[in-house]
């Protein structure tokens, strides 16, 4: 009994995830796992997931949240489509120069953060009205539009199948070594920890999360198989989600964001330089938003004046619903990323089934508030026990 606790808790979200997908096919009659829908959903939430990725650095450090991400979108659309499509810049050219405007914005923003200690609420809001005027100011309230071919193949093309299948063997091999490498991941790590004396998850409970996940990997392969292979974006996203998981879990400067938003007095006092930490964290936020904006004017195929609305709102609602704490320290990216596609399900399968906008919002509400409180009612327990 105590056995099957263990394995639900470590795997919540993925059996969550499961379930909804299943309730969302059998209410769309199978619509929702089409391969091209499939793929449509890989390309709908590429923008949540980076995001995302960001504001989890940003919510390990204490709780903050960056509720300008929206707002940089959009300004760095706008730049995208002025430097691309009005002034025929060079591709490479003008995504360097976006990129970099990101980062100049993360630092703005940082520092106010990080070294004036205004509160990065306050910050963040006025960021988003700020960086929002700015983009208007540039479109002149115009959508800019299209985007040369060149540049849209950067994101919405296809990995080319070297084999030349009637499906596409790419994708299933890929998906194969995907699984390996994390079965190899998962070992080595349990090794490690038993070898310098971690306390050790069951390993039933191990297997399990590595058969689920080993699962889903693989009906994703074979369903992109089936249409026309692995999308570029997809590519993108899993480097994101590597350099990530690995920052944040192998590298010092990566656990030094826990250690702040564990009790950011004792970090400073053990020698962290905490500002540094924080400036960090919202520097990058903005990077990803600018790489974000490439993604989604890519998308779109255009770059619009309401781009990027409430994409804030999307990316902290994957952190939560992914189990990152609301008081920080507690958070990681694999499980982020399960969140956002949970988010990203629930949208599809509700718009698939005609349920009003509204309706919608509502149980996405629903949804967030749920996960934070599951959090706060956890850690209650955590100290009375």
């Amino acid at each position: 009994m105590d056995k099957a606790k263990e394995i639900l808790k470590k795997n919540t979200m993925i059996i969550a995830l499961i379930v909804v997908t299943i309730f969302f096919t059998i209410t769309t009659n199978g619509t929702l796992l089409v391969p091209q829908n499939v793929t449509n959903l890989i390309a709908q939430n590429g923008y949540v997931v980076i995001l995302a990725v960001g504001m989890l650095i940003c919510i390990l450090t204490g709780g903050n949240i960056d509720l300008s991400v929206g707002s940089i979108v959009c300004l760095i659309g706008s730049i995208a489509g002025t430097l691309i499509v009005n002034k025929h810049m060079n591709n490479w050219v003008a995504i360097i120069i976006c990129l970099a405007i990101g980062i100049v914005i993360g630092v703005i923003q940082g520092y106010w953060i990080a070294y004036l200690r205004i509160p990065a609420f306050i910050v963040t809001l006025a960021g988003m009205l700020l960086w929002r005027g700015v983009a208007l100011i540039v479109l002149d309230g115009l959508t800019v539009s299209p985007f040369p071919d060149d540049y849209l193949n950067l994101f919405n093309s296809y990995v080319p199948d070297v084999f030349n299948g009637n499906i596409n063997i790419l994708a299933i091999v890929l998906g194969f070594v995907v699984c390996i490498v994390y079965v190899l991941t998962q070992s080595f790590s349990r090794i490690n920890r038993k070898k310098k004396g971690y306390q050790l998850n069951s390993i039933l409970s191990d297997a399990s999360q590595t058969v689920i996940i080993c699962v889903v990997v693989m009906a994703l392969a074979f369903s992109l198989s089936n249409h026309k292979g692995v999308p570029m974006i997809l590519i993108l996203l899993a480097v994101i989600v590597f350099v990530y998981t690995y920052f944040t879990t192998k590298t010092v400067p990566g656990r030094y964001l826990y250690a702040m938003g564990g009790n950011e007095k004792a970090a400073k006092l053990s020698g962290i330089n905490t500002n540094r930490v924080l400036f960090f964290a919202y520097v990058n936020m903005a990077f990803l938003s600018a790489v974000a904006a490439l993604v989604c004017v890519a998308r779109f195929n255009s770059a619009a004046p309401t781009a990027g609305a409430n994409y804030e709102m999307d990316a902290i609602g994957s952190c939560y619903i992914g189990g990152a704490s609301a008081y920080g320290g507690i958070g990681s990216v694999p499980r982020v990323v399960i969140g956002a596609i949970f988010m990203g399900v629930i949208n599809n399968g509700m718009s698939m089934m005609g349920i009003d906008s509204n309706i919608q919002k509502v149980v996405k509400g629903v949804v967030l508030l749920a996960a934070v409180t599951f959090d706060v009612l956890s850690k209650k327990r955590g100290r009375l026990a």
